[in-house]
């Protein structure tokens, strides 16, 4: 029982940590290279991860999709921690909408512009991209772009302060339930946790009455 229990906890680990990850923003150092346009399908093994069409159209199974290529600076640690090296990453460039994850993104073609301007002047340019989701070659699965800030060089230091304040905010969260839940079980759990084991105990000494009861019944019966 008690394997049990950790694999369950490791396993409610492993699913939130994932979730939080793929929906948190995060940060990334790169020089914008091209974009283009392709035509993509979405089949039931990559639909989940594609936000909705733009704001105004319609969502189907084919459509064109907007692609940000980029020189990244890789790195440690989901981004904390920069390499001294390189290498490619492409962006997907969607809106949100009004949907999950709640990014109220509607600016997709402003993006795009803002993307292909830079790209066409100076390609040592570094910016800094904003971008939810995964990159899997496998699923055909890309990030999707939020932001893009131009900086001065690959040595700016980005603090993530949004996911700083939302980590800090979720572990008062946790103190603050775990608190309550401790109120609730000694207030209201454990009196009538109590009070049904007083109870039980009533009912176990009745039975033991009742039974020695009929013991000593059968014991006359058998001296006569």
């Amino acid at each position: 029982m008690k394997y049990v229990k950790i694999t369950f906890r490791v396993l409610l680990v492993l699913i939130v940590g994932s979730f939080l990850h793929y929906v948190l923003p995060q940060h990334d150092l790169a020089k914008i290279t091209s974009t283009e346009v392709i035509r993509t399908d979405l089949s039931g093994w990559n639909r989940v991860f594609y936000a909705q069409a733009d704001s105004g159209g319609a969502d189907l199974a084919t459509r064109d999709l907007r692609l940000i290529n980029t020189q990244k600076q890789k790195s440690w640690l989901f981004g904390f921690v920069p390499r001294d090296a390189e290498g490619v990453m492409v962006y997907r460039n969607e809106d949100s909408g009004w949907i999950w994850p709640p990014y109220f993104k509607f600016d997709s073609s402003d993006l795009q512009a803002e993307a292909q301007a830079i790209a066409r002047g100076d390609q040592d340019q570094w910016v800094v991209i904003t971008h939810y989701g995964w990159r899997n070659r496998f699923l055909s699965i890309y990030p999707n772009a939020v932001n893009i800030r131009l900086v001065d060089g690959p040595d700016v230091r980005i603090i993530p302060w949004f996911n700083i304040f939302f980590f800090a905010f979720l572990g008062l969260a946790i103190l603050f339930l775990r608190a309550a839940w401790a109120q609730f079980r000694e207030r209201m759990m454990d009196p009538a946790l109590e009070e049904v084991g007083d109870r039980w105990d009533v009912i176990e000494a009745g039975a033991a009455e009742k039974r020695s009861r009929l013991k000593r019944w059968f014991a006359r019966l058998g001296g006569k």
